[in-house]
């Protein structure tokens, strides 16, 4: 919870605890109570923002406020000796509990759903964000009704940048109106759950510029998960960015969870993506389909990076990209995605696909497999069936090149950032058992260090072995790699 919610709650405690623990007169300064609980309500509202969790305690502080300033200016005094009305005595103890029980929910609400604070970036650069809407007049939109559409994405990017002094970072959800909704949606949570997440602050300065400290840097494009959004791996991309990379995230219209453009139209998840009921050939035919349209979605950033260093003088990156060492890495979905662009398109040096869904990748991209080295990074319960079976062969044709770990009680969401979400997230399936900030640092570890070694060329120790500080993490022999 946050300084002024505690506050807050604390201060419409003691007026509703006295007359349930003591059977002496209230002292004076619980009477003052209700006007310091307005007050810090007030202070909250300003600093911290309204979030609905709360809204149990915004009603009690507003009625005890009003039944203070009612008592302070009623008709005549109150002769001492007058008898309480039974109404009064019927009614008192119970009011106070209902009280206390406004005020339990409210803070139940407020802990099992915070405002998440997004750990402590370890690099040594701070972070600057900028996003873009690009169109592809070269491709048709295939997932709507209009043939005059054309492919148009979103993209956001993080990068190393000059420190900012009193600049406010970023939100985590832009649109949040919109977009937090949309989400929930896909999660199977009512739509106003996640309305407070437009109150979470990155670490990312909108429109900073690039730091001097290197010429340029190499470039990360990343890939969401089906029903995922460009901002899901946030905690990743940051990290990333604050050790010298430029990530791109993309938001694959129709097949993200929502895409919200600058003129304010929005393009919510199109079902017939993936529709459901078809037979088992259609919807893999369908699910190729996609990645190929999402791979597509990568070569097009890739595409317009290379005009956009040539010299955008609109962008603080022009000129500041390395585009020589580039990576692409994605989760579920976006990393078989990862997997078919890396090998449709050479400008890719190196790919990671976490809990990556290869099923749908091209027959003829597993049977020819990669060249660039390739990490996949699995949870516990991916490994399973046909996805396992093709993502083996991928990876046994990737040699001294390839790695395969599996993260010890994790799930499909704890390598997005999902499991901050809720210390309640692995009852709600959004995440597995292990510590929700410990699997998240170890994505960040592992992805730098793959990225440091095949993109910097820096010694990188921990892809050599299984590490002591990780214990969680295991390490997969390539038996009959080439």
């Amino acid at each position: 919870m946050r300084p002024f919610e505690i506050l807050l709650l604390a201060a419409n405690l003691p007026p509703l605890l006295w007359p349930l623990l003591s059977r002496r007169k209230r002292p004076r300064w619980i009477d003052f109570l209700p006007l310091v609980a307005v007050l810090l309500l007030l202070i909250h509202l300003i600093r911290e923002g309204y979030r609905w969790q709360m809204v149990p305690a915004y009603a009690l502080t507003g009625l005890a406020f009003l039944l203070t300033v009612w008592r302070a200016f009623r008709p005549g005094p109150v002769p001492a000796d007058k008898p309480v009305s039974r109404w009064r005595k019927a009614f008192s103890i119970p009011g106070h509990l209902l009280g206390l029980l406004l005020l339990a929910v409210a803070a139940a609400l407020a802990a099992i759903l915070p405002v998440p604070r997004l750990p402590d970036l370890t690099g040594p650069y701070p972070v600057g964000t900028v996003s873009y809407h690009w169109i592809d007049p070269s491709r048709d939109e295939i997932y709507t009704d209009d043939p005059s559409d054309r492919r148009e994405i979103m993209v956001q990017l993080w990068y190393p940048a000059e420190p900012m002094p009193g600049a406010t970072p970023v939100p985590y959800l832009p649109d949040v109106a919109v977009a937090g909704p949309a989400i929930a949606r896909v999660l199977g949570l009512p739509s106003f759950v996640l309305g407070h997440l437009g109150l979470v602050r990155t670490h990312a300065l909108p429109g900073a510029e690039v730091s001097a400290a290197r010429p340029g840097y190499p470039v990360l494009i990343f890939s969401h998960g089906l029903t995922g959004y460009r901002t899901q791996n946030t905690i990743q991309a940051e990290e990333l960015a604050s050790h010298g990379y430029v990530v791109v995230a993309i938001d694959h219209t129709y097949a993200a969870a929502v895409t919200v453009f600058p003129d304010g139209r929005t393009a919510l998840y199109n079902p017939d993506v993936l529709p459901d009921g078809l037979p088992e050939e259609e919807l893999k035919r369908a699910a190729n389909r996609l990645v190929s349209v999402w791979a597509a979605d990568v070569r097009f950033v890739l595409d317009q990076l290379e005009t956009f260093d040539a010299g955008n003088p609109d962008s603080p990156l022009a000129g500041r990209l390395d585009l020589e060492r580039i990576g692409v890495f994605g989760h579920s979905t976006g990393g078989g995605t990862a997997v078919e662009a890396c090998a449709l398109d050479r400008r890719c040096k190196a790919g990671l696909g976490m809990d990556a869904w290869v099923v749908p990748v091209s027959d003829d991209v597993v049977a020819e497999g990669l060249e660039q080295p390739f990490m996949f990074m699995r949870s516990e319960t991916w490994a399973a069936d046909e996805n396992n079976d093709r993502l083996m062969k991928v990876y046994r044709g990737l040699g001294d090149g390839g790695y395969l770990l599996t993260v010890q009680g994790s799930r499909h969401f704890d390598f997005c950032d999902l499991p901050l979400l809720s210390p309640i997230a692995s009852s709600l399936g959004l995440k597995g058992p292990i510590d929700g900030r410990r699997v998240l640092r170890i994505v960040g570890r592992y992805s730098l260090a793959f990225f440091d070694r095949h993109l910097k060329n820096q010694d990188a120790p921990l892809l050599d072995a299984p590490s002591p500080d990780y214990p969680e993490v295991l390490f997969y022999p390539c038996e009959g790699c080439e």
